[in-house]
């Protein structure tokens, strides 16, 4: 910063260029509206370049973990994520589930709503912790929903809700404190009620989110 309170001329000129690669997410209502994930390649590139321009500590002295991650390793990982890693993939993944936006207690929030083929199946919701997303549920969604596909029964089978956490992937950051686990928790059954799981529902969550259903009535 300037004396004179300006920011230098190197750092305005990177201004328009880190606004034009920021992710834009459609304002959320009070109605459940579908979503396609859709990242712009600049805001890709933005932070494939972010990674590469990382600036990196001195190697530790210790030849194991006891100093933290060593060196050589996290570089290896930031390779991976700057030159190796298919965000497209991933993408198309999360994409050939339903995807959904609503607005919860002034919050757009993001959710997956993949439903059971099978009568008679039970609503869940699953919510991840921190630090998390809905990516570490990718897996599971299939065997919940169609069991029968995976050698289990009708009988086990979910209808599957993943929210994003307030702040986290496709959901908005809120403009106030106070999204606590128990604002979650309240904002979630809402979310439940809009699907049309108002009677009866389950719901799993680690980290925070376990906390997270101490309020549910379901």
């Amino acid at each position: 910063m300037t004396q004179s309170g300006e920011l230098p001329h190197e750092q305005r000129q990177e201004l328009p260029a880190a606004r034009s690669s920021a992710l834009s997410l459609p304002p959320a209502t009070s109605d459940v509206t579908s979503f396609r994930v859709q990242v712009p390649e600049r805001a890709v590139r933005d932070l494939h370049s972010r990674i590469r321009h990382a600036r990196w500590p001195e190697k530790e002295l210790a030849r194991d973990w006891s100093q933290g991650v060593p060196l050589s390793d996290a570089r290896d990982f930031v390779e991976y994520w700057a030159s190796r890693y298919d965000w497209r993939r991933l993408e198309a993944e999360i994409n050939s589930f339903g995807n959904y936006r609503t607005q919860l207690d002034g919050v757009g929030i993001h959710s997956i709503h993949a439903e059971s083929p099978h009568a008679n199946a039970l609503p869940l919701i699953l919510t991840h912790g921190w630090p998390g997303s809905i990516v570490e549920f990718l897996d599971c969604i299939g065997p919940l929903v169609d069991p029968v596909r995976y050698g289990g029964s009708a009988k086990d089978a979910f209808h599957v809700i993943i929210p994003s956490l307030p702040g986290f992937g496709f959901s908005d950051r809120p403009g106030e404190r106070g999204w606590n686990y128990t604002r979650i928790a309240r904002a979630w059954v809402e979310l439940m009620n809009r699907l049309g799981y108002e009677k009866r529902w389950v719901a799993q969550g680690g980290d925070w989110a376990r906390r997270s259903f101490t309020y549910s009535p379901c």
